[in-house]
């Protein structure tokens, strides 16, 4: 006779050989081009790189820290930007979080599709459209283009993370807060606010990092404006102190992984 209180088998605690090998394939495709930047950017040839280097050298740091000094003022623009574009998408994104998930109307599910549509389209197709409509309404390009189309996507991540930490949110304790006589900015303040705080968090570092390494849609926004990334961008074209373009390219690398990591780690906490 089978026994009742069988108790199920629990899951293998080892992954098998080949998918081991495949996820190995798969993280080695992804981040051996990080692996090469970090690597020529100590490397002491100054034009053609050969493997391995022929010596490792930090000159290339103080010549990007004091030797050159058109690489601060897009330093300065691509965080002022990504500062302000992350300010909007948090504003802009949590109250269309709170329409969507708290009331029910005609159109819901279609403005839904649109707040997501920007992020899935290809970045070459926001960038043609915002450089349209930009000339078509005769406005300069200025530093507020650059954000306007910063923004677009930048909404989507925090939409994302607010409108998931809502539907998990219940609505017992903003009823009984209304219920006890409390207006509905007391509510937001001392219920809302902490239940969602983490998800708005993590949704403006990630647009933070998603603004500060942006290229292409900044590209049709910008004009005459360079950013950290086009600079970068531009300076591929030119074989002298390539090295000093890696620097850059890691202190990006590094600037933007922070945030992501700070996200992902605030997200898993939650979550368990």
């Amino acid at each position: 006779m089978f026994s009742r209180n069988k108790s199920p088998q629990p899951f293998a605690s080892r992954a098998p050989l080949g998918l081991k090998i495949l996820v190995g394939f798969v993280l080695l495709f992804l981040y051996c081009p990080f692996g090469i930047i970090l690597l020529y950017a100590f490397t002491t040839e100054e034009t053609a790189f050969t493997f391995p280097p022929p010596g490792l050298t930090l000159d290339w740091f103080r010549v990007a820290l004091f030797e050159r000094p058109d690489i601060f003022p897009p330093l300065l623009l691509s965080i002022q930007v990504a500062l302000v574009a992350t300010a909007i998408a948090l504003v802009l994104g949590s109250l269309i979080a709170f329409a969507i998930s708290r009331t029910r109307f005609f159109g819901r599910e279609a403005i839904t599709f649109l707040v997501l549509l920007p992020i899935a389209l290809p970045g070459i197709i926001t960038g043609i459209s915002l450089r349209s409509a930009f000339g078509l309404l005769g406005l300069d390009f200025t530093f507020w283009t650059i954000v306007i189309g910063h923004a677009t996507f930048c909404i989507v991540v925090v939409y994302n993370n607010v409108i998931a930490r809502l539907r998990r949110t219940g609505k017992s304790q903003m009823e009984a807060s209304a219920d006890l006589g409390a207006h509905s900015f007391q509510t937001f303040r001392y219920i809302l606010l902490p239940a969602i705080g983490t998800a708005l968090l993590a949704g403006g570092m990630l647009a933070f990092a998603l603004s500060f390494d942006e290229v292409i849609v900044t590209t049709f926004t910008a004009g005459q404006q360079t950013t950290l990334p086009i600079w970068i961008l531009n300076q591929l074209v030119r074989p002298r102190q390539r090295p000093v373009t890696n620097v850059v390219a890691v202190f990006v690398i590094a600037l933007t992984f922070i945030p992501i990591f700070i996200a992902q780690r605030l997200m898993q906490d939650t979550n368990e």
